[in-house]
């Protein structure tokens, strides 16, 4: 019985995504769609076992999520003409879907989870909810936040989209290349916090940047013919293959030049630079783009000092004028004093320091004291040292910092 019940599981990781679409384009709901593909679950659960596995079972989900959701047409009477729509797309798809309608549905759910309305945490959770298949409990670990926190969350995209009015559609061509944008970042979003944790007593969750390579690749199926897309997966595959040597056997930080190359994942950082060249073959490069090119200028250096700071320098001077930003800045300030030297580096992050932007990013403070150091003004680079310990809210990296400024006293 385990083993049957951990098989539905697995089996169920898989399709939810694709039984969800299909559901929600009939119903025109993402929440209806989800309530029927959950019943199709619950029905699983209680006849698998005792039936047996069907031949297919993502057909039969889809089947019994459909039928369902005609159910629930049929009990409301001013509902008929959509139950005609429901029953008809019921029997001509009654087994096997087609593979371009399911490919259709899974975009526009993309597309749903992340659309505009919804706030930044909402559409994360609701992404790796719809599309990720975590459960409430799942989403909370990732994040940190209480399980009811992450369920209310979810709640209220759904009545915001239904409230919206958000139609269950593809975007059209002008609007989707607006809306891509916003799919990109929630899917960065949830990768940014698995390689680098924002809070909590872990430096990296691993398994977030996985959930965020999954959705890349199967948004990269999707859109075949998007650049960014693949510069994303591109960005994302090449700072995943650093995860092993990001942190030490006990949990400890490990920064990017003090790394141990041997144990990066060679086989990401192909797959990486092959997403990389896709991506300049469809166009220029956009900012994801960009920043994977720069990934690539570190995974391409056997060691620390054959790093090509110059050409790092140089795309970073691109990318500024592709995406203005004070983090963009900042990061080109570490490029800059790498190729040029630390007071070159310092000349550029002090004219941040004003931004409010980055009032309270702890990264600031903390580039700044490196570059004090290697300036030899040990007092003013241990007092920045301090200030991002006690800005960051990730224990380990509180640590790292703490460690700095006091090797500094």
């Amino acid at each position: 019985m385990t083993d049957v019940r951990a098989a539905i599981e697995a089996i169920w990781r898989i399709e939810s995504p694709t039984v969800i679409a299909g559901v929600a384009r009939l119903v025109g709901d993402v929440g209806l769609g989800e309530d029927f593909a959950q019943d199709a679950l619950v029905a699983a659960l209680e006849q698998w076992p005792r039936d047996g596995m069907p031949v297919n079972p993502g057909a039969w989900l889809m089947t019994t999520a459909k039928r369902r959701a005609i159910d629930h047409v049929r009990r409301s009477e001013t509902q008929q003409r959509k139950y005609a729509e429901v029953a008809t797309e019921l029997e001509e798809h009654d087994d096997m879907p087609d593979p371009e309608d399911v490919r259709d549905d899974l975009l526009r759910l993309v597309f749903i989870a992340c659309h505009p309305v919804l706030s930044p945490p909402a559409r994360a959770a609701l992404t790796l909810r719809l599309l990720g298949s975590l459960t409430t409990d799942e989403i909370a670990r990732a994040f940190l936040v209480p399980e009811p926190t992450v369920a209310q969350r979810i709640v209220r995209a759904k009545r915001t989209l239904t409230e919206a009015r958000a139609p269950f559609e593809l975007p059209g061509p002008v609007e989707r290349a607006s809306r891509l944008g916003s799919v990109l970042e929630v899917i960065y979003l949830i990768f940014n916090e698995g390689y680098a944790a924002t809070a909590g007593e872990h430096w990296t969750r691993p398994e977030l940047c996985e959930d965020a390579l999954r959705l890349g690749r199967v948004l990269a199926e999707l859109m075949p013919r998007e650049s960014e897309v693949h510069g994303l997966i591109a960005l994302m595959e090449l700072q995943a293959s650093r995860l092993r040597a990001r942190v030490r056997p006990g949990g400890e930080p490990v920064l990017l030049l003090d790394q141990d190359r041997a144990h990066w994942d060679r086989l990401l950082i192909g797959r990486g630079l092959r997403s990389l060249a896709r991506a300049g073959a469809l166009g220029p490069l956009g900012s994801y783009g960009l920043q994977a090119a720069i990934a690539a200028c570190h995974a391409r250096a056997r060691t620390a000092e054959e790093t090509d700071w110059v050409l790092i320098t140089a795309i970073y001077d691109v990318l500024a004028r592709v995406v203005p930003s004070p983090v963009v800045e900042l990061n080109r300030a570490v490029a800059v004093s790498m190729s040029l030297g630390p007071a070159a580096g310092l000349e550029i992050v002090d004219a941040l320091r004003d931004d409010p932007a980055l009032k309270d990013y702890h990264l600031l403070p903390s580039v700044r004291g490196d570059l004090l150091t290697k300036l030899g003004r040990t007092e003013e680079a241990r007092q920045e040292f301090a200030r991002a310990a006690a800005m960051t809210r990730n224990e380990r990296e509180r640590a790292l910092l703490e460690a700095r400024a006091a090797a500094l006293e």
